[in-house]
């Protein structure tokens, strides 16, 4: 009796340690491999049985393939850095610049993240755009025939948009950061004869690297697989791989080309992300 009582009161046998990864890979492989799979599988045999790499192959060689994946790199690294240098400037001034007003700034640019992109799009088309108010001002004070102001419809005007609408997602870690920053340090250094740039790289940089390394890798995935942007703007000749995609299933209904050129999109994706966390942990070391 009495062992049958120090059995039963003995918790149940551990669950195996590899056990426990087991519902998120479920929920991996449904929410992402499943459907990454289908997308591989049309890419490769076109809804077939017979897998072959000739239509990948021949999709791959063309210029507008070849044009749409320049594109995507320029951009979305120009934007990222852009986004890089905008937040942490703004992240410097907001922490370390007392002004009245500052944390309702930062809550103002917080708002940006719950706006859908396209919206920014819009917004920009309002304002810079050929028929926009920066363009009315102008012609009817200079009494210009032509919009003076046309950077919007080109790769510029892209990346400017791209840049206000991902800004937030490097400013909101940033200031995370410099809020652990020890103030002593920064008035230590400033006693010493330290200039405001020499304590900016000495003091809060490296304090500060783990977030330019979080805000700098989600701006980076966000910006290769932007659609919304590309499309409203409709800069001319500026052709990326997800407006590619849009327009290979829907304008063309060539879904196997289009799979094809999605999994280019996912590889590109993984391996930029890939390359500027290595660079990031090279830096920091």
């Amino acid at each position: 009796m009495a062992e049958a009582a120090v059995l039963a009161a003995r918790p149940a046998a551990a669950a195996p340690r590899g056990a426990w990864i087991v519902p998120p890979l479920m929920v991996l492989g449904v929410l992402f491999f499943y459907p990454l799979a289908l997308n591989a599988r049309q890419a490769l045999t076109g809804g077939g049985d017979i897998f072959a790499i000739d239509h990948v192959v021949t999709v791959m060689r063309t210029s507008l393939f070849q044009a749409a994946v320049w594109h995507t790199v320029e951009i979305a690294v120009a934007s990222s850095a852009g986004c890089l240098a905008l937040g942490f400037v703004i992240a410097l001034i907001l922490a370390f610049v007392p002004f009245p007003g500052a944390p309702e700034i930062a809550r103002f640019i917080d708002t940006f993240i719950a706006l859908p992109t396209f919206l920014m799009a819009l917004a920009f088309t309002f304002i810079y755009g050929s028929a926009g108010v920066v363009n009315g001002v102008l012609m009817d004070v200079f009494g210009y025939e032509l919009p003076p102001v046309d950077f919007l419809y080109s790769i510029w005007g892209v990346i400017l948009a791209e840049v206000t609408v991902y800004t937030p997602f490097v400013l909101r870690p940033l200031l995370a950061a410099f809020s652990l920053v020890d103030r002593s340090q920064i008035e230590v250094a400033s006693l010493l004869g330290a200039r405001p740039l020499r304590i900016v790289r000495q003091v809060i940089l490296p304090a500060a690297l783990p977030a330019i390394v979080a805000g700098g890798s989600l701006c980076l995935l966000l910006t290769v697989n932007e659609f919304g942007i590309v499309l409203f703007i409709g800069a001319k000749g500026v052709i990326t791989l997800p407006l590619l995609i849009y327009s290979k299933a829907i304008q063309e209904s060539d879904y196997q080309g289009a799979c094809a050129i999605a999994i280019v999109n996912v590889a590109l994706s993984l391996a930029l992300f890939s390359l500027y966390r290595a660079a990031a942990r090279r830096l920091g070391g």
